[in-house]
């Protein structure tokens, strides 16, 4: 059915896009799963189906409608990789929509809002558009909940069994760090990798589930099964939506002690954390980014109490000031995106290491966002590197992490990476301020900076009025529809997204 290439308007296309549209409505066909789960949750609660049977109802057909034009026998190359991972996040979000725009209800309701919730929440972002959280049906609710839950376990998939095909996404990294060879081969198949990921998965949130529960039962009656559940969703994949208003803050500060280790094991490596249950547990324990990254929390955390200790104006007592600060900064660093307390009421101090925690992210290989703990930590030991080799520039001192040396092209990666986030950061913070600007709106430098790194970072709450307890729907529809958009390219590591708008990609 396909060739080496096909021919558009004369221009020889080198993209075997037909593999690539085979793999993307495979993907879209499955996701008719998932909408399952709301769809009979609404039948309990004797809600509306509609907003769940036109999902599925248009998710077959467009998955379907691409399986037909795709073909199944065609090799999925690294260029077909890129244009289906870029596909399916922007395709599964768009479904993801529907059940929003049918249900018609609250905020929501408007197409760009419903996509801004929906692309927030396959990213695991946690940013929100809501305003009204009642009028909202249980079942819609779960739906975002869910979303983000298979967000979570689709990058986890993606960085392990298809990045790490491609040398993107940190995946070159991974292999070193994890002393893991082949890290696409810890099965002899992709599929059983992601069998085995799935598995690990679902296992660590059906227990984020019992112990909510377990805890709402003896303490918290608002904790039911219904908040378990969704709570386990986002906390696992390092998320952040959640059905409450008051976000964690809403339940029993037992409660919100037992949802820290749940973030802290979403953002850590699976890779490492299957070997740790496979009887392996030193490479976890003697892991330098597992290291810097518990570093960088506790340091960040300890600096964010004592600011909270030093604070005339806040009135928390011992224990609540160290819970509110670790539970923030770990939401924050693992990219989760909820809240215990509304921060925005903060000193300056403790919002600036807030802000500083959005940069950080967990491991490589995790369901976390952000730049992450590994291009950090290599990024400072290459610096560390430079200014012994300009007073020794004879010395050939390469840079191990965990004891492996780290390929030097690997490094250049990374400076690159780094220097593109902090551009495309950059850019969308004076986007905000002109576009509010634009329209009347008052949007301070800070609170700009916080938006656009909380939407493109995948970090969710930021300052003023897109705070813990806040909304971004008071920002400009265009810059809703250019976070929309950011938020996409940063989940999925910038580079599948931005290699398509090169003429290189398609002809070369």
């Amino acid at each position: 059915m396909l060739g080496v290439s096909d021919r558009l308007d004369g221009i020889r296309i080198r993209v075997r896009w037909r593999a690539s549209s085979d793999l993307t409505g495979t993907v879209l066909t499955y996701l008719a799963g998932p909408l399952a789960f709301p769809l009979l949750l609404a039948v309990y609660y004797g809600e509306s189906v509609l907003p769940f049977v036109a999902a599925i109802a248009v998710t077959l057909a467009l998955g379907g409608g691409l399986r037909y034009v795709g073909d199944a026998e065609a090799d999925l190359g690294p260029r077909e990789a890129f244009l289906a991972v870029a596909l399916i996040w922007l395709l599964v979000a768009a479904v993801g929509a529907i059940p929003f725009v049918v249900a018609g209800v609250g905020t929501i309701a408007h197409p760009v809002n419903a996509m801004f919730e929906a692309m927030s929440g396959l990213t695991t972002t946690g940013a929100t558009v809501l305003e009204d959280f009642s009028v909202h049906s249980r079942s819609v609710m779960m739906w975002r909940q869910v979303i983000q839950w298979l967000g979570g376990l689709g990058i986890l998939i993606l960085a392990t069994a298809v990045l790490s095909e491609l040398g993107v996404g940190g995946a070159q990294l991974m292999e070193s760090e994890t002393q893991t060879r082949d890290l696409n081969k810890l099965t002899p198949k992709i599929s059983e990798t992601a069998r085995l990921l799935w598995g690990l998965y679902v296992g660590i949130t059906l227990l984020a589930v019992g112990v909510y529960f377990a805890l709402g039962l003896a303490l918290d009656p608002r904790m039911d099964l219904y908040n378990a559940v969704a709570h386990a969703f986002t906390s696992v994949a390092t998320a952040g939506f959640s059905p409450e208003p008051l976000s964690v803050g809403a339940f029993h500060p037992v409660i919100q002690w037992a949802v820290i280790p749940f973030m802290i094991v979403g953002s850590t490596s699976f890779v490492l954390l299957y070997f740790f249950i496979n009887g392996d547990p030193e490479r976890l324990l003697r892991n330098e980014e597992f290291h810097f990254y518990l570093g960088a929390l506790a340091a960040i955390s300890g600096i964010v109490a004592l600011s909270l200790f030093f604070d005339p104006g806040t009135e928390f007592g011992f224990e609540e000031t160290v819970r509110h600060a670790l539970f923030n900064v770990a939401s924050l660093v693992t990219t989760t995106g909820y809240a215990s307390t509304d921060f925005e009421l903060w000193s300056p101090a403790a919002k600036n290491m807030l802000f500083l925690s959005m940069f950080i992210g967990g491991m490589v290989g995790s369901t976390t966002c952000s730049i992450k703990s590994l291009r950090w930590l290599v990024a400072l030991k290459a610096f560390r590197r430079n200014l012994f080799t300009s007073v020794h520039p004879d010395a050939v001192r390469p840079v191990r992490v965990s004891g492996s040396p780290v390929d030097e092209e690997v490094i250049r990666d990374i400076y690159a990476y780094l220097l593109l986030s902090i551009i495309i950061f950059f850019l969308l913070t004076v986007f905000v301020v002109v576009d509010a600007a634009r329209v009347g709106i008052s949007v301070s430098e800070f609170e700009a900076m916080g938006a656009a790194a909380s939407t493109f970072l995948n970090i969710g709450p930021a300052f003023g009025d897109a705070g813990p307890y806040g909304t971004y729907a008071s920002f400009p529809l265009s810059t809703r529809a250019v976070m929309i958009v950011l938020m996409w390219i940063g989940r999925i590591e910038i580079i599948p997204v931005l290699v398509l708008f090169t003429k290189a990609f398609w002809t070369s």
